[in-house]
């Protein structure tokens, strides 16, 4: 089936724009939800005449997308649950539990709106987005942990680990052979020796008089 999207669809197209989708897809997804058209001469001609209409609306949903997403960009949400001594959970996160954590916090987001392929089943932090409009996109992340004190201790062991990639990238640039400096070429402290010598025999040479 053919339809015009009347909103920027994630892998699919942009606003106006007329796409082939496969027939189920549009009637239980695209055509209830309000996200596109049948693309018929009729509605091709109408969405033509409210371009500008539909456009402005969608302008003005994306400002009021990207106000609350200054708020969410970098946030962290504790999830409490119970889980094993493995990591497991005794049930799963779902996209209900990271709205209803977030709207706890101040910013109120639809489950609809966490992009959530399947069901977070162990702890940790994970990394969720939460599309706020068709064209704002955010990303947070769910500190899963079974206690206050274990969430606060799964940030820590992140930090420490995110620090060490810092150190075991700077060692791989100086174990790399190629990035070792070149031993037939002086080094800076030999540089600035040279410099130093150079500009003392200078003075030396301006400040002799000729007999």
């Amino acid at each position: 089936m053919e339809v015009i999207l009347l909103e920027r669809i994630e892998r699919l197209g942009r606003m106006g724009e007329v796409v082939h989708v496969k027939n189920g897809y549009a009637r239980n997804f695209l055509l209830p939800q309000g996200k596109a058209l049948r693309a018929t001469q009729g509605n091709i001609e109408d969405y033509e005449n409210r371009r500008m209409q539909l456009e402005a609306h969608n302008l003005e949903r994306r400002e009021d997308a990207e106000s609350v997403g200054h708020e969410l960009d970098g946030q962290a949400y504790i999830v409490l649950r119970q889980a094993s001594e493995g990591g497991q959970l005794y049930g799963s996160v779902t996209a209900r539990d990271i709205a209803n954590a977030i709207t706890e916090s101040g910013c109120s987001v639809d489950r609809r709106q966490v992009v959530l392929n399947q069901p977070i089943k162990t702890l940790g932090l994970h990394q969720v987005r939460v599309r706020l409009h068709p064209e704002v996109i955010i990303p947070v992340t769910l500190n899963i942990a079974r206690s206050q004190a274990e969430a606060l201790s799964q940030v820590d062991v992140a930090s420490a680990g995110e620090e060490s990639d810092k150190f075991s990238d700077a060692d791989a640039f100086f174990d790399n052979p190629d990035n070792a400096p070149d031993p037939d070429l002086p080094s800076d402290v030999e540089k600035v020796t040279e410099t130093i010598t150079k500009a003392d025999s200078s003075e030396d040479v301006v400040g002799t008089e000729v007999a």
